[in-house]
């Protein structure tokens, strides 16, 4: 992707549904799930590189040991940071006991992070800062074990400020109004209440205040809480808990917004925001690792019994497809097929752009994320290039010699690695012509191989801002000096802002959004822009269930094309003697190439939660007012 886009987070959850001794007697070693725990966050670095945490838990501790370990980093590289204290803590054990090497019991007495459940969590900065206390996991403490919370998540909540408000109502004083606070203290709430109702049970029952802690862990009711808690969240999210006693839980928005899997053996439960990272990390099949339902939770109770319940009610699934295009790792079976798709299905407006011309088009991708859909936009056009092969051979069948049928043969699909991501230049001088020249080199050509002849087309994943396009990637090609410049983008048009999870939350930084604001001013409708501001200034003061989205109304008036080619204009600065085509995926090539992730509120407007709506509105209100804060 040219533009940098920042995705909130992933998570991995490991159970451990054996005893310590069995993994070090099977693995030769007793960190067998913390071992597991850094590959499986690792393995998803690319959602998260700002952030990093983890934290275990011991099962069945004796009273006066700690059971509950956390670490978290915000250092340049986070993961490899908390890893590395967790290794070297456990070394200064071994340095300081050897003789517990050996030992298994002892190991897990005295080392912490060594347990039977551990929750890990990466996570990019967005808008809730970056310091070391906006790192996941967050533990809620108490003295009594199972009131004990730790949560972490892949989420983001449109209705944060009911949430808080509702916590105020409820007599609590919340130390900050972010979504991870709200949520944490949301459920612990439920989580004390079902608490002090199974201890009033158990007193009925005439159990001591010792044996009411164990009747307590036996019938605590996750689902209950759960039920309970999420009734009012509004968002998208993949939320996992662990309880200090040993229960654990993750739950899914019900429109199925954020991905989570997992798998289950005999030995281990495994939870990972992407299905490859389970599937590398243990070595298991693709029909392995299941989905967790939109509503849905998987439960896991201290004695290691497993199950999924529906929390929520499941509305029309509605996926992020943006997870299909960029964020998730393209190693995904279904995603790599499905990237392919989206290159294929994008060739037709591609040929159309160079007039089928392909022996005169050179192809390339902006790396590296489009080179899956860059394979098949080329499959799709040695198909085209066959056909072409096929119709001059029959045209020339009659007197085809074979020296003009291996000219006809040698016709091959140009490609060539063009652009070259060079560094990620720090933007240190303040002018701006200075800077605009820094910027315009984080991005480097290779020369030799376009000529002026040839059409040049070149496959990002998506265009957001098109800043790094206007900037840099241009300018660069234009310098190749070729006969056109085609940028296609695998995605439609980002005109909508996310409220979900992507830093995608300011309109005015959209420029498909500011293409449709110049081509009103263009055509002298600029009134329209006013008007859509009183109507979503009107939408804010109903109940989110009846709001819509009236920024739709600003592109209404206008087709695909007409945007698009806007949208060349605003990134061709003055200087780019090179003609350029913008070329957008359509929202039904996406649904066609994308079949199972729907959500496509940021191309369509069409939000799967109303608290989306009541966001968008919000966003072209800041807009029209110029305030720069986001939405929600």
């Amino acid at each position: 992707m040219s533009d940098a886009l920042k995705h909130e987070c992933g998570i991995a959850m490991v159970r451990l549904l054996k005893p310590l001794a069995f993994y070090k007697k099977k693995y030769g070693t007793a960190f067998y799930g913390v071992n597991k725990m850094y590959l499986m966050m690792e393995k998803q670095h690319n959602r998260g590189q700002d952030g990093a945490g983890f934290a275990s838990i011991k099962l069945d501790p004796t009273a006066g040991e700690r059971y509950i370990s956390r670490v978290r980093s915000n250092k340049s590289q986070p993961i490899q940071d908390i890893f590395a204290q967790i290794n070297n803590r456990i070394n200064a054990e071994f340095d300081k006991n050897p003789g517990i090497k050996d030992d298994v019991a002892a190991q897990k007495k005295e080392i912490p992070y060594i347990g039977e459940l551990m929750l890990g969590h990466v996570r990019y900065g967005t808008f809730g800062g970056n310091s070391v206390e906006t790192v996941h996991p967050f533990l809620r403490q108490n003295n009594w074990m199972h009131r004990n919370l730790i949560i972490a998540g892949n989420f983001n909540m449109t209705n944060t400020t009911e949430l808080f408000q509702n916590l105020i109502d409820l007599g609590m004083h919340p130390k900050e109004k972010a979504d991870t606070i709200t949520i944490l203290e949301n459920i612990g709430h439920f989580l004390d209440q079902e608490v002090a109702k199974l201890y009033k049970k158990a007193k009925k029952k005439g159990l001591s205040k010792r044996e009411a802690s164990g009747h307590i862990i036996e019938n605590l009711n996750i689902e209950k809480i759960l039920k309970k808690s999420a009734k009012n969240w509004d968002g998208g999210y993949a939320m996992a808990g662990l309880l200090g006693h040993g229960d654990a839980f993750v739950l899914r928005d019900p429109a199925g917004i954020r991905p989570v899997y997992y798998y289950k053996d005999d030995e281990v439960v495994v939870v990972a925001s992407e299905r490859p990272v389970i599937q590398t990390v243990f070595n298991v099949a693709f029909d392995d690792v299941k989905e967790i339902d939109p509503g849905n939770a998987l439960i896991l109770k201290k004695d290691g019994g497993m199950s999924i319940s529906e929390i929520l009610t499941p509305l029309p699934r509605k996926s992020c497809s943006f997870e299909r295009i960029y964020f998730s790792r393209g190693s995904d079976a279904e995603i790599y097929q499905e990237r392919k798709e989206l290159g294929r299905l994008i060739m037709p407006k591609v040929l159309s752009a160079i007039d089928h011309d392909t022996e005169n088009s050179v192809f390339s991708f902006i790396p590296n994320t489009a080179e899956t859909s860059f394979y098949g936009m080329l499959d799709a056009a040695q198909n085209e290039l066959n056909k072409q092969k096929n119709a001059a051979i029959l045209k020339e069948a009659k007197n085809l010699t074979p020296e003009r049928l291996s000219e006809i043969q040698a016709h091959k699909i140009r490609t060539e690695k063009i652009a070259i991501k060079d560094v990620k230049l720090r933007t240190f001088i303040t002018d701006d012509s200075s800077r605009d020249d820094l910027v315009a080199h984080v991005y480097d050509v290779t020369y030799g191989v376009v000529k002026p002849t040839d059409n040049l087309v070149i496959i990002d994943d998506s265009i957001v801002r098109g800043t790094t396009l206007k900037k840099s990637i241009l300018r660069m090609l234009d310098r190749l000096k070729p006969k056109q410049i085609v940028v296609v983008s695998s995605a439609p048009q980002i005109r909508y802002p996310d409220c979900y999870g992507i830093d995608m939350a300011r309109l005015e930084k959209l420029v498909a959004f500011n293409a449709a604001v110049e081509l009103h001013k263009d055509k002298g409708t600029d009134a329209i822009i006013e008007e859509i501001y009183h109507k979503c200034k009107q939408q804010l003061l109903l109940a989110d269930a009846e709001v819509i989205n009236h920024v739709k109304d600003l592109y209404a008036p206008f087709t695909d094309e007409q945007i698009s080619d806007k949208i060349a204009q605003i990134i061709t600065e003055e200087g780019i003697s090179t003609k350029v085509k913008l070329i957008f995926q359509s929202v039904d090539d996406l649904h066609k190439a994308c079949p199972k992730n729907l959500g496509d509120w940021y191309f369509t407007g069409d939000y799967p939660t109303s608290g989306g709506n009541r966001v968008v509105n919000k966003a072209y209100v800041n807009f029209f007012e110029g305030n720069p804060e986001r939405a929600y």
